[in-house]
């Protein structure tokens, strides 16, 4: 209020204009002050969340993502950090600062993925079932016209069914000379086998891409009407595999005509009598390795299609590279593994080291010496992940 309240005017008028200014003013006031408490509330409520969150990372900072534990351990210390200062326990007279943007930040977290309707791709087939009203209106007789409709989706699954195709050939006999004439039999992927290419298929995909046993395929194909054994499925998929063996070269060829390629091998087990005498463990098993070499063009709108191309050997033996890739030359994306150091020696290839190895080094030298230097490379390398992932998204990659 401009005016003091004291002395007060006698004139009823001015002393009435004067209340209602000064009841205005307190209801005024009166929300401001509730706002302020409510923002208090809400910025109490966040910093225990966070000092909540803080302890729970610090709990978990031992393993083997303890090195993404550490930097959501520093975002979150700063987030708190930048809520305290803005938000003293004795608040200075005068408006509170607004939260930093930089604490808003930190605490940002990728959308989860929400529960809605299944996204059905439009590949999938669609079939149109049209609920027709009667001509008439019910209510007087009068005569319907057409103002729009109503579309609804249901999906179904059509069950996989099995299909015996029977192939009959006649024989025929010459009149004049008793010749037999029958036409040839037709080819099969397994010769003398009752196994169809989409069935071979299906087992393929199943076992190998579905991670479906193959006595669980048993009792599958049981369900379906047929008693296939496990040792059939077994053999029938040995003998795919050679079927399919030329057109594994194929693509083993046009993977090394690539001027880049990604790489790496991966541990398997492999299961055999042999190795139980030979391990003195008495395991029957022995780690092997699946070698991948992979072509992906499409982040950078490359006209080649993505392939890949695996090869296993029994040990990690820098042999191994050396003979998958003696017919290439180009970039090669790996590892730090020292088996490929005589590849890049040749000249022929060219080393694209591997992100993930060097940020280790550099978040092993932070943590031992708090380079500011250190600090700045993997900053720089985080954004370039957060680039990555954001074209990945956009051209809607799973590799």
């Amino acid at each position: 209020m401009n005016q003091s309240l004291n002395p007060l005017p006698n004139d009823p008028a001015l002393l009435k204009a004067l209340l209602l200014s000064a009841q205005s003013e307190i209801e005024a006031l009166s929300g401001k002050v509730e706002s302020l408490q409510a923002n208090e509330q809400a910025h109490l409520v966040l910093i225990a969340s966070l000092k909540q969150a803080l302890a729970k990372l610090r709990r978990q900072r031992f393993g083997a993502s303890s090195e993404k534990i550490d930097r959501e351990i520093a975002q979150l210390e700063l987030a708190l950090e930048n809520l305290e200062v803005a938000h003293p326990c004795q608040e200075p007279e005068g408006e509170r600062l607004p939260v930093p943007e930089l604490a808003t930040s930190a605490l940002e977290k990728p959308p989860k993925p929400t529960r809605g309707k299944p996204r059905v791709s439009s590949d999938v087939d669609r079939e149109r079932v049209t609920l027709q009203s009667p001509e008439a209106c019910p209510e007087c007789g009068g005569k319907l016209r057409l103002i729009g409709e109503d579309v609804s989706e249901l999906v179904e699954f059509i069950t996989a069914k099995l299909k015996v195709i029977e192939t009959a050939r006649p024989k025929k006999s010459c009149r004049v000379c008793e010749k037999i004439v029958q036409a040839p039999a037709p080819t099969r992927p397994i010769e003398k086998s009752s196994a169809g290419a989409s069935l071979l298929a299906h087992i393929l995909v199943s076992k190998f891409d579905d991670h479906l046993p193959l006595y669980r395929q048993n009792e599958i194909l049981a369900r379906h009407g047929i008693d296939i054994p496990r040792s059939t499925l077994s053999d029938w998929c040995g003998l795919a595999m050679k079927t399919l063996a030329p057109l594994s070269e194929l693509l083993k060829a046009e993977v090394m005509l690539s001027d880049r390629l990604h790489t790496d091998d991966t541990p398997i087990d492999v299961l055999g009598r042999q190795f139980k005498a030979a391990s003195g463990s008495g395991k029957a098993s022995r780690q092997g390795r699946i070698w991948t070499y992979v072509r992906d063009d499409r982040p950078f709108a490359g006209e080649a299609p993505p392939i890949a191309a695996y090869w296993f050997s029994a040990n990690r033996k820098a042999d191994n590279p050396r003979c998958h890739l003696k017919e290439f030359s180009g970039i090669l994306q790996a590892d730090a593994y020292a088996g490929y150091k005589q590849l890049y020696d040749s000249g022929d290839i060219k080393e694209a080291a591997c992100w993930a190895h060097w940020r280790r080094d550099f978040h092993d030298i932070f943590t031992a010496t708090k380079s500011e230097l250190a600090r700045y490379a993997l900053e720089q390398i985080g954004k370039l992940y957060v680039t990555v992932r954001s074209r990945r998204h956009d051209l809607g990659l799973t590799l």
